[in-house]
Formats: structure tokens, C-alpha cells, sequence
């Protein structure tokens, strides 16, 4: 699936959205365990891969967004989150705002995160209850496009640009 995440973000022309709604992703990912013993490690491939395909996108004119929906206080894998924005989003390219999950209960939201590319293209997000990522689903479906597409603006309208926000 990775190798259909990055045909999808190579081909987009205008904009890329993503909304997270999840306190923690990926535990045992190393950079994580690594800013959990005090160190700040972005260095991977994965993440060197992520922000040259962030950059070569924006370079090329498209916008990329990132809303987060957040539970505060902050559990520890939105402290790491927050701590490596800057750094790994943010100087890719990347535009991120934080929503305190109290501030969106009026909002009508999907079930789950997602990518929408140009919106027109979704890629649905699926994660396991400990927050590993399980697979991802491609919908065409106009109705549910529509809807996570007022769904991202909505989110977007309201929360707070990383610069600005201060986690308890």
C-alpha cells in the first residue's frame, strides 16, 4: 500500500489533506522509542522519505495540510507528535493545525483518519486498537469524498496553526 500512498501524492496536482483523530500511532516506532529516551532521531528512511516527497510536492505548487484532533492533556505519542512538527512537517513543507478533541464535539467527523488528494481521491486510514496501522481502503464513493472533505475544512477552520499552539 505504501507504493499506492506515493503514486497518489506524486500525481497530485493542487492540494493533499490529512486528519488524524488518534492519541497514538505506531509504538514501537523507533523514532518514537528514541524521543522517549530524550533524543530526537528523524533520520530513518521513512521519515527522509516522507519529507522529500512532501517537498518535491509542494515544490511543485501543491498544498499539503495536516489537522490533528487531540485529547488534552496529551497523551505521550501526541507529545512527540507536537515535539518533532517543527522539524519533520513543518520545514517539508507541510501546513499543521491542532484541534483540542473538545473544541470539535459539534462537528460532524468520519469514523476514520484519512489522505483526500485533489479532493477527489480518498485513502481511508485503518488502525488496530493500539493504534498500528492495518491497512488503508481507496473510496470513490462521491458521497463519503464530500464528507470527509467538509469534514477536513471544518477541522481545519477551527484549530490552532502549530506555531500558535501550546499543549498543557
Amino acid at each position: 500500500m505504501a507504493a499506492l500512498f506515493e503514486r497518489l501524492f506524486q500525481a497530485t496536482e493542487r492540494s493533499a489533506v490529512h486528519l488524524e483523530m488518534r492519541d497514538a500511532y505506531m509504538l514501537d516506532d523507533p523514532s518514537y522509542i528514541a524521543w522517549q529516551d530524550g533524543r530526537i532521531v528523524l533520520d530513518g528512511a521513512d521519515e527522509v522519505n516522507w519529507r522529500g516527497l512532501v517537498r518535491a510536492a509542494t515544490d511543485r505548487g501543491v498544498a499539503v495540510r495536516r489537522a490533528r484532533i487531540v485529547s488534552e492533556p496529551l497523551s505521550d505519542y501526541t507529545r512527540f507528535e507536537h515535539a518533532i512538527t517543527e522539524e519533520h512537517n513543518i520545514t517539508a513543507g507541510e501546513q499543521v493545525r491542532w484541534l483540542p478533541r473538545r473544541s470539535a464535539t459539534d462537528l460532524a467527523l468520519p469514523g476514520n483518519d484519512f489522505w483526500l488528494f485533489d479532493d477527489s481521491v480518498l485513502l481511508v486510514n485503518h488502525f488496530s486498537g493500539s493504534g498500528d496501522w492495518t491497512d488503508s481502503e481507496l473510496v470513490t464513493d462521491q458521497p463519503t469524498i464530500k464528507l470527509c472533505a467538509t469534514a477536513f475544512e471544518a477541522v481545519w477552520d477551527r484549530a490552532v496553526r502549530h506555531e500558535d499552539y501550546q499543549p498543557d
